[in-house]
Order: C-alpha cells, then sequence, then structure tokens
C-alpha cells in the first residue's frame, strides 16, 4: 500500500488493493477517539510533547495528565500548542496525582486508548484498568523501567568508558530512562577500570544546580529519595561497595550520594533504582553470550551500551542483544 496525507485531511488513505474478481479492498487508517497521555516528571517536556504530538497527528483528541511533580511545565507546553492552533477542545490537559486523575482517566470507557511512561507496575494497572471496562479493547503504548546495561571487555580505552559510565550514570542524577544501570567489566580489566571510575567520582560535585560547579543535583522528590535509601540498605547487606560520593554538609534538598557497587549478576535486582547508582557485575571473556543471555532476560531493551574495539564484538552484540539504542 502507498500511504498519503494531505493538509486538512483527517485520515491517511490507501489506494484499493487487489482481490478476487468482483471483489474491492481498501484500507483505511483513521484516528481511534481520545487518547490518555501520562507522561513522567523525568522528562517534563520532551515526553510529555511527544506523546501528545504523535496521539494528535494520528487523527486523535487527546487528554493529558502530567505527572504531578512536573504540572507548570505541561501547563505552559499545552498553552503553546493552544496558540500554535491545536483546537482546545482537541487537546486538553488535566493535572493530579496518578491514584485519583490517572485511574479516572483509564478506567473510563471513552477512552479509546492510553500513552504512557512510567513503572512497570502502573502499567500493568492501566492495563489491567482498560481490560476490565465495558468498552470496546483499549490501545495501550508504554515505556516502563528496567536495567540499561553497558558491556566492555578487555580492549577498551578506559578513559573513554570512565568518561561515558560516569556522564551515563550520574548526570541528571541517575534520573534518566536511559541512565547505566549495570556495567559489566571484563574480570581482566575490571579493577583498573573500577579504580579509574572511583578516581573519576571523586571529582563530582553534589549541590545545588543552580551553581554552574555542581555536577549531581537532588533527585526529584522524598518519596524517591527513600525507594535509593532502601536500596542503599539492601546494597549493604548484599553487595560490596565499590565507591560512594560524600554529601556535604548543609545541603537542603533530597540529595542521595552517587555509589557504585559490585553484586554478583543483573538477576539480582528486582526493579530499576532510578538515581545516582550503578551496579558492577565482572564477566569472563568466555561468557559473553551469557551476559547478553542475562541481559535479555530481563524483559526491558531501551538502551545499551557495548566498549570494545573489536568489530567482530561489536557485530555479535548488535545481532544478538534485544534493544532499542
Amino acid at each position: 500500500c502507498r500511504y498519503y496525507a494531505a493538509a486538512g485531511r483527517e485520515r491517511m488513505q490507501s489506494r484499493p488493493l487487489p482481490g478476487p474478481a468482483g471483489e474491492s479492498n481498501e484500507l483505511r487508517l483513521g484516528g481511534r477517539g481520545v487518547f490518555a497521555c501520562i507522561s513522567p516528571w523525568n522528562f517534563p517536556l520532551a515526553i510529555f510533547g511527544g506523546q501528545v504530538a504523535a496521539a494528535l497527528v494520528a487523527g486523535n483528541a487527546v487528554v493529558a495528565k502530567p505527572a504531578e511533580q512536573t504540572p507548570l511545565v505541561a501547563f505552559r507546553a499545552a498553552q503553546l500548542m493552544h496558540e500554535a492552533g491545536v483546537p482546545t477542545d482537541v487537546l486538553n490537559l488535566v493535572l493530579g496525582d496518578g491514584e485519583s486523575v490517572g485511574k479516572a482517566l483509564t478506567t473510563d470507557p471513552r477512552v479509546a486508548g492510553v500513552a504512557f511512561t512510567g513503572s512497570v507496575a502502573t502499567a500493568r494497572a492501566i492495563n489491567r484498568s482498560l481490560a476490565a471496562r465495558d468498552a470496546p479493547i483499549g490501545v495501550l503504548i508504554a515505556e516502563t523501567g528496567g536495567q540499561n546495561a553497558m558491556i566492555v571487555d578487555s580492549t577498551a580505552l578506559p578513559e573513554q568508558v570512565t568518561d561515558a559510565v560516569i556522564s551515563s550514570a550520574f548526570r541528571s542524577c541517575g534520573q534518566r530512562c536511559s541512565a547505566l544501570r549495570v556495567l559489566f567489566l571484563q574480570a581482566e580489566v575490571a579493577d583498573s577500570m573500577i579504580e579509574m571510575i572511583a578516581g573519576a567520582m571523586r571529582e563530582l560535585v553534589v549541590g545545588d544546580p543552580a551553581d554552574p560547579r555542581t555536577d549531581i543535583g537532588p533527585v526529584i522528590d522524598a518519596e524517591q529519595l527513600a525507594l535509593l535509601v532502601r536500596h542503599r540498605a539492601w546494597l549493604g547487606k548484599h553487595a560490596r561497595i565499590l565507591h560512594e560520593c560524600a554529601l556535604p554538609h548543609g545541603l537542603d534538598g533530597h540529595f542521595f550520594a552517587p555509589v557504585v557497587a559490585e553484586i554478583s549478576s543483573i538477576g539480582d535486582l528486582a526493579h530499576e533504582n532510578f538515581g545516582p547508582i550503578l551496579h558492577v557485575v565482572r564477566y569472563e571473556k568466555h561468557q559473553l553470550d551469557a551476559v547478553i543471555d542475562a541481559i535479555n532476560a530481563t524483559g526491558y531493551g531501551l538502551t545499551m551500551g557495548l566498549h570494545t574495539r573489536l568489530d567482530g564484538r561489536v557485530e555479535h552484540v548488535a545481532r544478538r542483544a534485544r534493544v532499542g539504542n
């Protein structure tokens, strides 16, 4: 089929499809109705805007609910979209928490679909809510949390690895959905890599993000801080702490000290820990395929990193790893 869209058209149509004699088939694509777009706090403009724009351009009306922590960014974005010409009855903004506002949207039989970015548990709850309605089956487009991994072999450049690890695991206080969570280091170079990463962590400045000298700011709120503190306590019992940054005295806010800890397997982690926590796993050279299998087995494939100077290894990992980026 050849699809085309023209200004002012509400639908994209195909040319007629060939069929048996006396029969004509035509495929027609159109909007489904009202989409609920539920976006997270860590990318309060990019993901909010992406969900809304995708639903609108496909011919749907939108009720957008941003994260309760970041309503002002979404409010201003919706204002700008309305000023740009999106009708106010086509794009609607509702503010509030997930338990009340989000639940009302996902249980409403008038909602044709939901675009959601957030936790696995919430996505499953939304899926159950859509299925339980006395309404046509709703569409759920969900991006959820998991373990982003990086594999480093013995040919990798230590300085390049260190720069990448520090940037991915700790910048934005580890609060990106693409942030590095589990670092796989080949055993032959693991100790030297860890030493260099720890040295770079000692140079990190934790403090007020309004200060240009600051590298690591606070986490989003008290609830997120409590989850990180709980996982840090778990690491103290089940992992080996390799390095932990010191928090300056007198900080006002929800600050968490960046930490790197060695665990035995990515399978030790029950869920994503959304903050500046890096887990290290050592592996032997012959275990590369087992490492890839373990990463694939988590069921999450947003982002993965690889540091090697062997082209054949790049091709091998890219072919076997089930990740999007």
